[in-house]
This record gives structure tokens, C-alpha cells and sequence, in this order.
């Protein structure tokens, strides 16, 4: 899958809309259209990296970014008590859409894992 044809660009460009939770220059989170729970939205960077998995140094400074918005954004949204963080790499590990992203989840039961 190439960048054009990436849901989650064509949402970083604004040609599809979504429930935004936060915006900056290098990363966008916003609501899963497929919730798993109560809260559940999803941190990724702007620029196209299909997976973690594709990630290098150069994404060390982008990745310490996301994990560090994670549980702020998890508390303005609510989940004082806890949430959980998930991210799916490759095929084997569930990834749907090819362009890394953060989970992050709660305000409700969480299966145990």
C-alpha cells in the first residue's frame, strides 16, 4: 500500500473526516470508528510509516512523541483510573491499516490479556 492510497493519509490530509483528539505538525489522534471500548481513539504520525516494524532511529524522537501524548490525551479524555496502549504489527499481529498507529483504550472491562 502506497501513501495515497493510506486511509489514515487521506484523514491527515483532511479528505476524510474524523473525530479529532488532538493535531500538531507531526502527529494527529483521533476516534476509532470501530471502538473496543468506551474511549478509544488512535494516535499515528503524519508522515506514512507502514509499521513499527518499518521504523528506524530516525523514528526514535516521533515514537518517544506519540508514547509521551499517549496518557495525556487518555486523561483529558477521561481514563483517570487507566487505559490500555496496543499496536498491531503486521499481518500476524492484526495490523488492518498499514500505517503505524497507537491504540489506546478504556472507561470500561478490558478482556484480560
Amino acid at each position: 500500500m502506497t501513501a495515497q492510497d493510506c486511509i489514515f493519509c487521506k484523514i491527515v490530509a483532511g479528505e476524510i473526516p474524523s473525530r479529532k483528539v488532538y493535531e500538531d505538525e507531526e502527529v494527529l489522534a483521533f476516534h476509532d470508528i470501530r471502538p473496543v471500548a468506551p474511549v478509544h481513539f488512535m494516535i499515528i504520525p503524519k508522515a506514512h510509516v507502514a509499521s513499527l516494524a518499518d521504523c528506524t532511529e530516525a523514528h526514535r524522537d516521533l515514537l518517544g512523541r506519540i508514547l509521551l501524548l499517549a496518557p495525556r490525551l487518555a486523561r483529558e479524555q477521561g481514563l483517570t483510573s487507566g487505559f490500555r496502549t496496543m499496536i498491531n504489527t503486521g499481518r500476524g499481529g492484526g495490523q488492518e491499516v498499514f500505517h503505524l498507529h497507537v491504540h489506546v483504550f478504556g472507561g470500561g472491562p478490558l478482556r484480560p490479556m
